[in-house]
């Protein structure tokens, strides 16, 4: 049967994809949408998708990469914005989007949310503890600024500390404002940073990082997470003065010192050079005065102790004196210690005579001799009483006692084995006559006597034993073990069937239960 024709005109998918995205991009046009940052994807091609939501719709959204690099704030989940952009359609998945031109936070309150947020989780990891704050150093040499190099503010700067006390100072230019502004503020502090000390560039001793006034989204570069983490990690202490002193970032927090305004911090940076002067001359001046007061007091004292003091020769007459006795004594004690030593010279002398000598030399040389002569002798008796110990040993240690020896250890290991012997075959008797005693026990005790006289087994499924009728059911496997063997049956009657009489013979048929005596055997 052939089928109807019909007039409806047909189109290819790709004809009715690009038909609808038409349609849309010409209904909708250019459009502002208010919603909160859901799902954000950052591939690297650059484009950034996200989506676009409110509490009963998405709407997926993509800003293209050459966008992306422009935008003022960056899409963080969760914040709340406008997306201005156009509806159109990606007919490859069948799905329609936002292609998003601008972004920005649905007014200042989503704003400072955020920044609260971000306050919050870097202050949970300790960057703007009081003890990671650094002191600044009393009179720099090199300072280092980062800030815009055509604003008011590096002029307002410059002008303040060369009246204040003109130094070396370095400007690192960057954008205080825009979407890479962050970034290029973060990347000064860490290079001013990475300068070595005593190289062709001077590192600065102390750091500025400075900007004018301005609304939050102004000063929105100085709150990000790159710019507080690079001033927490600087290792050259850091002054903050961005925007005006009612205004306030998160880099404020993080620096060692905030200052109002960027005049304020060249005049926190540097003293003014005639103050410091003054200060100078005038300690100088109270040092002076000082010392004359010092000297002048120490040579009063001086003069007081002089005149208190004995005159020399005073001093030195009782030493004198006690020189004079004690020289005078002198001479006779010389005489008396010489007479002394003398006398006893004179005795030691009549006992040293050469025939003193010669008789103690002559009874030395004797005692010698005679040592010698009770030496030899002991020697000669230890040797035979060694020699007389070993001739006895020798005498035990002959073949025939050896050999004797060794027949009486073979007479004893004969008899210890015919003893072993004897023992094995008595255990063996005995163990054969207890295991004969526990066979005839096991075989009065075993149920295979029993089924000898004509009982059987019944087990079920599970191999265990059915003691009760009421637990076989109808249709049960059950295996009938008798004396000659097993068989296998299907229970044909519920357990209520009756139990056969006394007399009767068991029929083959699987379906009669076991009498409830024979349960009762097992």
């Amino acid at each position: 049967m052939s089928e109807t024709p019909s007039n409806v005109a047909e189109f290819s998918v790709s004809e009715i994809s690009f038909s609808i995205k038409r349609t849309m991009e010409d209904t909708f046009g250019y459009v502002r949408v208010r919603g909160e940052l859901g799902r954000i994807s950052r591939p690297g091609s650059g484009h950034i998708y996200l989506d676009l939501k409110d509490d009963r719709a998405v709407l997926s959204g993509v800003i293209w990469r050459g966008v992306a690099s422009k935008l003022k704030i960056q899409p963080e989940q969760g914040l709340e914005v406008i997306a201005t952009g156009k509806i159109t359609t990606f007919p490859g998945q069948s799905k329609y989007q936002m292609v998003i031109d601008a972004l920005e936070p649905a007014g200042a309150g989503a704003l400072m949310a955020l920044l609260e947020e971000r306050k919050k989780k870097l202050a949970a990891e300790g960057l703007f503890a009081e003890e990671r704050k650094q002191i600044l150093p009393p009179l720099p040499k090199v300072i280092g600024v980062v800030t815009s190099p055509t604003g008011a503010v590096i002029r307002d700067i410059l002008h303040r500390i060369s009246d204040r006390f003109p130094l070396h100072v370095l400007v690192w230019p960057v954008r205080v404002q825009g979407e890479t502004s962050g970034a290029e503020v973060a990347n000064g502090i860490r290079g001013f940073n990475a300068l070595e000390a005593g190289g062709a560039i001077p590192r600065p001793d102390l750091l500025i990082v400075a900007r004018g006034g301005g609304s939050i989204e102004d000063l929105w570069g100085f709150n990000e997470e790159t710019v507080v983490r690079a001033a927490a990690d600087s290792q050259i202490p850091l002054i903050s003065a961005v925007g005006h002193e009612t205004d306030w970032t998160l880099i404020d927090l993080a620096a060692d010192v905030r200052a109002p305004t960027p005049t304020g911090a060249a005049e926190i940076a540097v003293p003014v050079k005639a103050e410091l002067m003054a200060m100078v001359d005038d300690r100088s001046r109270r040092l002076n005065s000082g010392l004359v007061r010092f000297v002048t007091g120490r040579r009063t004292e001086l003069r007081a102790a002089s005149a208190a003091l004995p005159a020399p020769q005073d001093l030195l007459a009782l030493p004198r004196q006690k020189f004079d006795t004690l020289a005078n004594g002198l001479e006779r004690a010389l005489i008396v210690s010489t007479k002394s030593h003398r006398s006893t010279l004179q005795n030691l002398e009549g006992r040293l005579s050469p025939l003193l000598l010669s008789r103690l030399s002559s009874k030395a040389r004797q005692d010698l001799s005679n040592a010698s002569d009770r030496q030899q002798r002991a020697l000669t008796v230890a040797v035979a009483q060694k020699r007389q110990a070993y001739t006895a040993v020798a005498a035990r240690l002959t073949p025939s006692r050896l050999s004797q020896q060794t027949l009486l250890g073979q007479e004893r290991v004969t008899g210890l084995s015919e003893r072993l012997d004897r023992a094995f075959l008595a255990r063996v008797t005995h163990e054969k006559s207890r295991l004969d005693g526990l066979q005839k026990l096991l075989k009065s005790l075993s149920y295979k006597d029993v089924l000898a006289r004509g009982y059987a087994v019944v087990r079920d499924e599970a191999g265990q034993p059915v003691r009760s009728a009421t637990a076989i059911a109808s249709g049960a496997a059950l295996a009938i073990e008798l004396a000659d063997g097993t068989v296998d049956a299907v229970a044909m009657s519920d357990s209520a069937a009756a139990t056969p009489r006394k007399g009767e013979t068991k029929k083959s048929t699987p379906s009669k239960s076991r009498p409830e005596n024979q349960g009762d055997l097992f």
